[in-house]
């Protein structure tokens, strides 16, 4: 484990990449190995290409030059990286100094596949601290929670905005799905596949990152996108990812009601996003022959574990 990939995605990010790319240098400074920066710039309108560009000759910069959104970006950015472990780091993430050792140990596993950062935010004036995460299927979809103890090593999912991959497994899944773009449910698709295919996933609460979360989504996008968006990926992920007859059936039943309530309580947010998710339905039905050779194990052999 010789050299350490860092794939960082930008989307007019120019004041986050001057004030967090220091502090990332910072707490690497003590690292003996190797490793590299590479950055993904999806098409900014901003300054940061010319910035990094200006500041960090020794960074790796991929440009697009048209937006292709998260997933892409990363996709991108694991695909040139010369690393055995590629770290994911969103452009608001600060890793803390001494981060990175307790991350890596964890890799000693053949069969782990991913580890997550333990998220350090300031909510309303308190430090809360995120990443580990717990689910159940509940009412025809899986619903994820933040787990109240941030201590346990067990996580249904890990966050790509501060996570570290085993690049020839993420390679062999296939990466992250474009087909959830703009945002939202990525990382848990690609965690959920990666759990089914009998790899691990790891929470490390030793290695700590703060999370300033911007909200660059939002303001691309709008609240009423990223909602609909939301609820366009939940739908997604059960089409294709859920094999258990149980929970399809169970989904099915369920779906009438959420298209009479949730679309009122959002004033017709998830009825688009069910629209959206239709006029997907040939490449996630693709998507989903494709994943499903992968898979060992029943969706019910998994959620038992992180109920």
């Amino acid at each position: 484990m010789n050299l350490i990939s860092f794939v960082i995605p930008n989307y007019n990010g120019k004041d986050l990449l001057e004030k967090n790319l220091p502090k990332l240098f910072q707490a690497l400074q003590n690292w003996h190995d190797g490793y590299e920066i590479i950055i993904v710039d999806d098409a900014s309108s901003d300054e940061s290409v010319e910035f990094l560009q200006k500041n960090y000759p020794q960074i790796k910069l991929i440009i697009h030059k048209e937006n292709k959104r998260f997933a892409i970006s990363c996709n991108d950015g694991v695909a040139i990286a010369k690393g055995e472990i590629v770290i994911l780091l969103n452009n608001d993430v600060v890793p803390e100094k001494g981060f990175l050792k307790p991350l890596l140990a964890n890799f000693e596993d053949k069969k782990v596949f991913a580890v997550g950062c333990k998220e350090k935010s300031i909510i309303k004036g308190k430090i809360v601290f995120s990443g580990r995460a717990l689910g159940e299927f509940k009412k025809g979809f899986l619903v994820h929670r933040r787990a109240e103890n941030q201590e346990g090593k067990n996580t249904l999912w890990v966050a790509s905005g501060s996570a570290a991959y085993r690049k020839k497994i993420w390679e062999k899944l296939g990466g992250l799905d474009p087909l959830y773009a703009p945002a939202y449910l990525e990382d848990l698709d690609i965690s959920y596949r990666a759990l089914k295919a009998g790899y691990r996933l790891i929470f490390e609460p030793k290695s700590i990152v703060f999370h300033q979360h911007e909200t660059t989504n939002l303001i691309v996008f709008g609240e009423k996108a990223i909602k609909t968006a939301a609820f366009k990926n939940q739908i997604i992920f059960v089409w294709k990812n859920i094999t258990d007859f149980n929970l399809l059936f169970e989904h099915l039943i369920w779906l009438p009601y959420h298209l009479f309530k949730d679309s009122l309580v959002s004033k017709g947010l998830f009825l688009k996003g069910f629209i959206q998710a239709l006029n997907q339905l040939p490449q996630i039905l693709r998507s989903r022959k494709r994943v499903k050779k992968f898979f060992k194990f029943k969706d019910s052999e998994i959620l038992q574990n992180y109920a």
